[in-house]
C-alpha cells in the first residue's frame, strides 16, 4: 500500500484504513502483531466470479471516507474491548476490486485464540451492517452492473435510472431501495435530485 493510496486512523490499537490499491496482507498482520498475543486471527475477504449463478467480472467499491473511517474505528474499539483484544486492523479496498482480490482485512490479535476468532467475526458483520461502503457489481450480462449495500446485497438502482431522478445525478453513485420487511442495514440511500 503506498501513503497515496490509502487513508487512514489510529486509536487505542486499533487501525482503520481504506485502500485505493491492493491491500497487503502482511503489513495487516504485523499492525496488530505482538509478543503478548497467542493468536493472530486473519479474515480476508475475496472477489468471487459468480453472485446467485450469475458470472462477476469484478467489484467496484464506493464509500463516504471521512464517515466510513470514524464507523470502522467505532466498530473496531468496541470488539476490542468486548473481547479483551491486543490490537485490531480493518482495512477495505475502494474502486475496482477483480476476482480474486482482497476488499476486505480484518487482523485481531489476542492473547487466546478463541478470543480472536470470535472478535474477527463480529468485527465483519458490524462492518456489512454499518460501514458506509456501497459495491457495485460489475456483470457480463448487465450494462453498468447492480449496486448492491454491503450489509445485505440487497440489489439497488443506480442514480439517473429511476424515470424521477435528473441524469446527472448518476455521478454521484447509488441510490439503495428503502429496506424489505426481514432485510437487515442501516436503511435507505438517497440521493437528491439535482435542482
Amino acid at each position: 500500500m503506498t501513503t497515496e493510496s490509502l487513508t487512514e486512523l489510529q486509536e487505542d490499537a486499533c487501525y482503520v484504513a481504506v485502500a485505493h490499491d491492493d491491500i497487503d496482507v502482511k503489513a495487516a498482520m504485523d499492525r496488530v502483531r505482538s509478543p503478548k498475543a497467542g493468536a493472530i486471527v486473519l479474515f480476508a475477504g475475496t472477489t468471487r466470479d459468480n453472485f446467485q449463478g450469475r458470472p462477476v467480472l469484478e467489484l467496484h467499491y464506493t464509500a463516504y471516507e471521512p464517515r466510513a473511517l470514524l464507523t470502522m474505528l467505532s466498530i473496531c474499539k468496541a470488539v476490542k474491548r468486548k473481547y479483551s483484544l491486543i490490537s485490531i486492523a480493518m482495512i477495505h479496498r475502494l474502486g475496482d476490486v477483480p476476482i480474486g482480490q482482497e476488499s476486505i482485512l480484518i487482523a485481531v490479535s489476542s492473547p487466546h485464540r478463541q478470543a480472536a476468532w470470535k472478535a474477527g467475526e463480529e468485527a465483519l458483520e458490524e462492518c456489512k451492517k454499518q460501514v458506509e461502503v456501497w459495491k457495485r457489481e460489475l456483470t457480463g450480462d448487465m450494462d453498468g452492473g447492480v449496486w448492491r449495500a454491503n450489509c445485505n446485497e440487497a440489489a439497488g438502482t443506480l442514480a439517473g435510472e429511476d424515470d424521477n431522478a435528473s441524469p446527472d445525478v448518476h455521478a454521484r453513485g447509488p441510490v439503495i431501495r428503502p429496506a424489505r420487511p426481514g432485510e437487515r442495514g442501516h436503511g435507505p440511500v438517497v440521493h437528491p435530485s439535482a435542482p
